[in-house]
């Protein structure tokens, strides 16, 4: 979620779990209250990939790497990877996650990638 240009979560006013993407309800306790956060985007590289064989809508810009980041806050998120050279990228390396709104393309709103931090 992005606001304000900041990448926001949510966490649990009864139990302090932290959610991103954001949640209306919590997994943990079940309780429905919770509070906006600001997240760093700051995180590590779970897994990457590299698509060649895009779906329908991204197939004029394939072959694009995306990965997967769990964020230092908590949570997890999709993104496509950003300035990284391909023969830099490695699991587990420190990277930070920027939110970019996507105005080329109607049907995408909201897009992160993933740079160096």
């Amino acid at each position: 979620y992005l606001h304000k240009g900041k990448l926001m979560g949510t966490e649990c006013k009864k139990c302090g779990e932290i959610y991103f993407p954001p949640r209306a309800d919590c997994l943990k306790c079940m309780d429905d209250s919770f509070e906006w956060i600001e997240f760093s985007g700051k995180g590590t590289l779970n897994s990457f990939t590299t698509i060649h064989a895009a779906p329908k809508g991204f197939d004029d810009i394939a072959p694009y790497t995306i990965g997967i980041v769990d964020l230092k806050e908590g949570g997890r998120l999709l993104a496509w990877i950003g300035d990284i050279p391909k023969d830099k990228i490695k699991n587990d390396m420190f990277v930070k996650v920027v939110p970019r709104i996507f105005e080329e393309i109607p049907e995408i709103k909201l897009y992160y990638t993933i740079e160096k931090p």
